[in-house]
């Protein structure tokens, strides 16, 4: 598999028999409502993905889903065996569409967050809190808006909701739409996080931009970040995923 690693050595988050289990691992990834680079849609294309990925909570994005375990999120759940959350964002009668989690961690609180500008396409986030291997983990998944003005005003309610008093590990991953690195809305973020690596996603067969982040906090949980380049992720959507490993019983 075509991983490109930053951090720790490779095998620390093996699963099998004898493996070192305490940490999670967590992916963000836009699945271009599941329609690849060949113009096809292939729910069971981007499974594929998300089962070489490996991790434990995966957030996705430009994902449908339907009542009754249909759509691309329903097939997703069901080829991956992870158990799935709708943050749908656009409603309409058939479906609907936007964000979701896909978890083997269990759920102790769910919110989602509307992120919405008048004028521009509906946006929101999850924010889930749950037990991992009985740690605590806050995973807040989001896909933020096109323009400018738009992403600092997301930015700024997304912030509102953290607390520096909270102890919990945080996680804060998803498409940030940010094509400029040194856009003050990012600046904020790493201010609070701690800026992390951030390998280009997009486009997804010759990366340029690094449009899917993943921050976490307190820092010194980030164990590995990485993009997950195999020859079928770079087909399958216009982004590939990124992964990062946590440490949950670091102090």
């Amino acid at each position: 598999m075509a991983f490109e690693f930053t951090g720790c050595k490779q095998g620390w988050f093996e699963h099998g028999a004898g493996a070192v289990m305490s940490g999670v691992r967590v992916a963000t990834y836009n699945i271009h409502a599941g329609v690849g680079r060949d113009g096809r849609f292939d729910a069971q294309r981007i499974a594929r993905v998300v089962n070489e990925l490996r991790a434990d909570v995966v957030a996705l994005h430009e994902v449908e889903s339907q009542p009754g375990d249909l759509g691309a999120l329903g097939i997703l759940a069901a080829e991956t065996g992870l158990s799935a959350l709708a943050g749908s964002t656009m409603f309409r009668a058939e479906a609907t569409y936007g964000n979701a989690l896909l978890s083997r961690c269990e759920f102790s609180a769910i919110e989602r967050i509307d992120l919405s500008v008048p004028g521009r396409e509906p946006r929101g986030a999850l924010d889930v809190r749950m037990q991992c291997r009985g740690a605590s983990l806050r995973v807040i998944a989001t896909h933020l808006g096109l323009g400018r003005a738009e992403r600092r005003a997301q930015i700024e309610r997304l912030m509102a909701r953290l607390d520096s008093e909270d102890r919990m590990p945080t996680v804060l991953m998803g498409d940030m739409n940010e094509w400029f690195p040194w856009d003050r809305p990012l600046h904020r973020l790493h201010r609070w996080f701690g800026k992390a690596a951030a390998p280009a996603t997009f486009p997804s067969a010759f990366p340029v931009f690094a449009l899917d982040r993943i921050w976490v906090r307190p820092g010194q949980r980030l164990i590995r970040l990485n993009r997950h380049a195999t020859p079928l992720a770079r087909v399958a959507s216009d982004h590939l995923p990124l992964i990062a490993e946590i440490e949950l019983s670091k102090v």
